[in-house]
């Protein structure tokens, strides 16, 4: 297998995994130390949310964002940063005589929830590209905001990542694509595993695959002990990777990993399996970004 693999660690995420291991990284300190950490291991991309540091709750903060940003391109300019855009669409409803939405929920428009990313202008952030039950949750976005999301990325000079969890949303990102709201070749994540979107499965990933437009780049990724299973059938069916404690706490039965030692198996699995780890100026390439010189 003579091709290239972009490894992305996707460090802390958004769910309740502070309190369940002690290697999530929630200070802007800790999660930029990771990103670091992550590089040396193999990963060219570092998919980045930030946590309140006094709780370990998600946080949109900008200035948080920020924080993390400065600290990793003090140490390393090249590594791609990859901003979730994500956040802000977290609806829950109390379901008394009359439905109503309940008041933890998250709602807000384009420019609030992707305010970090046109602030520092990683070089990717990631689309939701659709709405999803997510466990007894509501994750709600429409097409309309998918576009008002990626004009705000154009603008930018930001590359999307169009982050698919099931066949539907690849409908709806294929719409945004021809309609020329996302510049060529679009960057798809096959999200699978996540409570209720398509299943940690071959066939679930197959079917994504081919319902790619012929141009993609894309990436897969499964979450609890399907992550490393997942990793190793998108390598076999000619995608790139994703690990990281966003998706996954565990590097094997009972043993808690750190994102560097997910890097690492992420590594073995994909030599193992004949194919190399691209570099992050041939990562650049693959995703047609812009170089960065060496510092």
């Amino acid at each position: 297998m003579n091709r290239e693999v972009i490894i992305t660690c996707a460090l802390t995420g958004a769910g309740d995994t502070a309190s369940k291991s002690p290697h999530v990284p929630v200070t802007p300190k800790d999660i930029a130390a990771d990103a670091i950490n992550a590089a040396a291991a193999g990963a060219s991309v570092v998919h980045i949310h930030v946590r309140d540091p006094r709780t370990g709750a998600p946080s949109r903060d900008p200035s948080l964002f920020e924080e993390v940003h400065n600290r990793i391109r003090e140490q390393n300019q090249e590594l791609m940063l990859n901003y979730t855009g994500g956040m802000g669409g977290d609806l829950w409803f109390d379901l008394g005589a009359s439905a109503t939405l309940a008041a933890h929920s998250d709602f807000v428009g384009a420019a609030e929830r992707v305010q970090h990313v046109t602030m520092l202008r990683p070089d990717i952030g990631s689309m939701d590209c659709g709405s999803l039950n997510f466990g007894e949750m509501v994750y709600a976005t429409t097409p309309n905001l998918l576009r008002s999301i990626a004009a705000l990325y154009r603008d930018r000079g930001v590359k999307a990542e169009l982050e698919v969890f099931e066949l539907g949303h690849i409908e709806i990102a294929k719409m945004l694509i021809e309609e020329g709201q996302i510049p060529k070749p679009p960057l798809f994540q096959l999200c699978l595993g996540i409570s209720h979107g398509a299943p940690a499965t071959p066939a679930a990933m197959m079917a994504m695959r081919n319902a790619l437009p012929q141009d993609a780049v894309w990436a897969a990724f499964g979450v609890g002990r399907m992550q490393f299973p997942m990793l190793a059938q998108a390598v076999l069916l000619g995608g790139h990777v994703r690990v990281g404690l966003e998706d996954n706490l565990y590097l094997e039965r009972g043993v808690l990993a750190s994102n560097e030692s997910m890097v690492q198996k992420a590594v073995r699995i994909i030599e193992d399996l004949g194919a190399k780890v691209a570099t992050v100026q041939r990562a650049r390439q693959l995703l047609q970004l812009e170089e960065v010189p060496s510092s």
